[in-house]
């Protein structure tokens, strides 16, 4: 699970970055600090575990994680090869998610490549360069499918999906914007379009909105609309900030949090955000001798989930013993829980829930 940051030159993406890791990458006000990419894996938090990890003081904690991809500032003109456009495209076909990063602040001693601050204009700066880029590869697609057509006449339906999307983006609208059925989207899959890649708008803000944006920021307001067009979300950070409560301990993070006068940072809702973005969710396992999330895409049935800790727990599955976290939490112990029969016994067709605390039962 990679999620590539993204944006134009000097928008606070590898100070995001390094919030998000504590890595140190290169940060610097001018173009092309980041060349090539830093990657980070990075806990998702969980305030489950945290409570679970009180209950029962395990031995291990494993919080489940996402890994997030610095990738090198794109320019106007990537997708001839402007700046690092070529590399740049490159690392971006690698991820699984975008997070593009965009300012929302004036500040003149930061550089902005175009010379002024625009989020909408820099927002539509890229999304062109992926569009171009995606229209070379369909392009290309069109041109082999066409010269196999003769042969096979059952490929004129792909060539009419390909045509559909190709005017879309010849519009100005990303593949995400195009209206395409779950067969349309399966038939793109192996193109690999960074248009259709799932995306979050982060706004970077100044440091005077760290604890919530302005309703007069004229700047986050217009991206936002222009997100909310596209169905994507965005998540207002300062990263500046972020990056200074990145280096704190736990208990001065929560001070500091406290005095901004919010109760969750920025980076947090970011991880969770990009997590829940590929469709993923969590079923927790706990025990004296770990607490740990396991990651699952939403629909997992008992099974397929039960191999995600070992292939012999699918192979051999027999039943999944399941009680709900806030069922657990309320009862206070698994033996409560059992006492007044709440604990379930789930079959092959259960399909696992977020938050569902599960003992798996097999036999190999």
């Amino acid at each position: 699970m990679k999620l590539g940051i993204i944006g134009l030159p000097n928008v606070g993406k590898s100070t995001l970055f390094n919030a998000l890791t504590g890595q140190g990458a290169p940060s610097a006000n001018y173009p092309f600090c980041t060349i090539d990419p830093n990657t980070g894996v990075v806990p998702v938090p969980d305030h489950r575990l945290d409570v679970l990890a009180e209950m029962y003081h395990p031995e291990k904690y494993t919080p489940a994680t996402v890994e997030f991809v610095d990738i090198a500032g794109l320019v106007r003109g990537a997708s001839k090869g402007e700046g690092l456009g070529n590399k740049f495209l490159a690392h971006i076909r690698d991820v699984d998610a975008v997070i593009h990063v965009l300012r929302c602040f004036e500040n003149g001693d930061i550089i902005h490549v175009d010379g002024s601050v625009d989020p909408v204009r820099d927002l539509e700066t890229i999304n062109m360069e992926l569009i171009y880029a995606d229209l070379e590869v369909l392009e290309k697609r069109i041109d082999k499918t066409q010269k196999l057509l003769k042969g096979d006449k059952s490929l004129k339906e792909n060539l009419d999906v390909y045509a559909k999307l190709q005017q879309s983006l010849n519009e100005g609208k990303t593949a995400r914007q195009t209206e395409l059925s779950d067969d349309e989207r399966a038939l793109l899959e192996d193109l690999n379009l960074l248009t259709l890649k799932p995306i979050i708008y982060v706004a970077n803000v100044s440091e005077d909105e760290a604890a919530g944006v302005s309703p007069d920021n004229a700047m986050y307001n217009a991206l936002k609309a222009a997100a909310d067009a596209e169905g994507a979300e965005v998540i207002p950070v300062c990263a500046g900030i972020e990056a200074e409560i990145a280096e704190l301990d736990p208990e001065e993070k929560k001070a500091f949090l406290e005095d901004l006068g919010i109760t969750q940072s920025g980076l947090d809702r970011l991880i969770q955000a990009s997590y829940a973005l590929l469709g993923y969710i969590s079923y927790l396992t706990a025990g004296p001798k770990e607490v740990r999330a396991w990651t699952i895409v939403k629909g997992t049935k008992a099974p397929q989930a039960a191999g995600k800790i070992h292939s012999d727990f699918e192979r051999g599955f027999i039943r999944a013993e399941i009680v709900s976290y806030d069922d657990l939490i309320a009862c206070g112990s698994m033996n409560a829980v059992k006492e007044k029969g709440l604990l379930r016994s789930e079959g092959k067709d259960y399909v696992i829930e977020d938050g569902d605390v599960v003992l798996f039962r097999f036999n190999v």
